[in-house]
């Protein structure tokens, strides 16, 4: 079922019928929903029976391949780790060959995938028509990426390009002007009541979760099934506190990343940990300046008897601190060291640090 807020796009899809552009340039902030969208039409492209609202009916021949994997005309080229823009949930072979010859899986979409593909399209479609989906496109190495934009020159017959990007930018320009770009809409008050009125009652997203992914439902939907709102109900008392003690504080976040076994089962890590960080102090820095917090609402007071020890360049330097420890946090040669590092930034910002505490 196609999102509310993905319903202005649907239509033009369907508006377009035979002439939708050979390559698209689906992007938007994580958690809207665009590789649901992706899917969606390469389901309904490669279907032969299409629903009265323009869907794939799920039973024809093709519908049934596609929907265990084995369509030979669709082509999904996403990281070897399986962390497509929209979901974690898909491994494939790649990452399972890589992990018993003891090695990370990669990050990146890498040129073997793209030959694999390019090898595929240089034969005649089973079907007629063939789809690649690239999921997320900014995953793509300069190798890969001049590898796609040779086929988006002289694209196959039939074939349609759908790329995925939270991160335009970071696309080769040459890529972005081969593609006819669809920005994802954020969803409006009206859209989110409609979405939150199909879910059923434990798949109701909490203020504070859809607020924390700012607005994001899917994103905040997965963050209230992975057990997230005790951990940001722990995450905001820690830092209540009037006094911090960042030498304190990181041994106690140590151990929760390392020990707290629910946590890491439901996908609680440092990225995440440091993630909520950014936000916190964003919503300091929008005090400030006199705006509103985005992220924590729920905790205005608290934010805003912080802020007001703040001026707007301590505000400002803690989150481009913030922003430059975010950058190696899949690689800190310490985690204890660079959680200490980071609240004692935190704190050298904010004022509020124990008496007696290391600097």
């Amino acid at each position: 079922m196609i999102h509310p807020w993905l319903e202005p796009l649907w239509a033009r899809v369907i508006a377009l019928e035979e002439r939708l552009p050979h390559a698209l340039l689906v992007s938007g902030a994580p958690g809207l929903g665009k590789r649901d969208f992706a899917e969606a039409l390469a389901a309904r492209l490669l279907c032969e029976s299409l629903r009265k609202d323009g869907e794939a009916c799920g039973t024809c021949v093709p519908c049934q391949w596609r929907k265990t994997g084995n369509h030979p005309d669709l082509h999904r080229l996403v990281p070897a780790n399986g962390q497509a823009a929209e979901s974690g949930e898909e491994e494939g072979e790649a990452k399972e060959g890589e992990a018993r010859e003891g090695k990370a899986a990669s990050t990146q979409i890498v040129v073997d995938q793209m030959r694999m593909v390019q090898d595929a399209l240089a034969v005649t479609a089973h079907r007629g028509r063939r789809i690649v989906i690239v999921d997320p496109a900014e995953a793509m190495n300069a190798v890969t990426a001049n590898a796609l934009l040779k086929l988006l020159e002289e694209p196959p017959p039939g074939c349609h390009f759908v790329l995925v990007s939270s991160q335009v930018s970071k696309l080769l320009p040459t890529i972005r002007s081969r593609c006819q770009q669809w920005p994802v809409p954020h969803p409006d008050p009206g859209q989110f009541r409609r979405w939150q009125a199909r879910q059923d009652g434990a798949a109701r997203i909490p203020a504070n979760l859809l607020a924390l992914t700012g607005g994001m439902p899917l994103a905040a939907q997965r963050l209230a099934g992975q057990g997230a709102e005790a951990r940001f109900e722990r995450f905001v008392a820690d830092l209540r506190i009037d006094a911090l003690d960042p030498v304190k504080l990181a041994g106690q976040w140590e151990d929760w990343l390392k020990k707290d076994k629910a946590a890491l089962a439901q996908g609680f890590d440092l990225a995440m940990l440091v993630d909520w960080m950014q936000r916190w102090v964003s919503d300091l820095a929008m005090l400030r300046l006199g705006g509103r917090p985005r992220y924590f609402p729920g905790e205005r007071e608290t934010l805003e008897k912080i802020s007001a020890r703040m001026n707007i360049s301590d505000a400002s330097s803690c989150y481009n601190d913030l922003l430059n420890i975010r950058r190696v946090v899949t690689h800190p040669l310490n985690l204890r060291l660079y959680l200490e590092d980071m609240l004692m930034r935190y704190t050298a910002a904010v004022g509020r640090t124990v008496r007696g505490a290391r600097s």
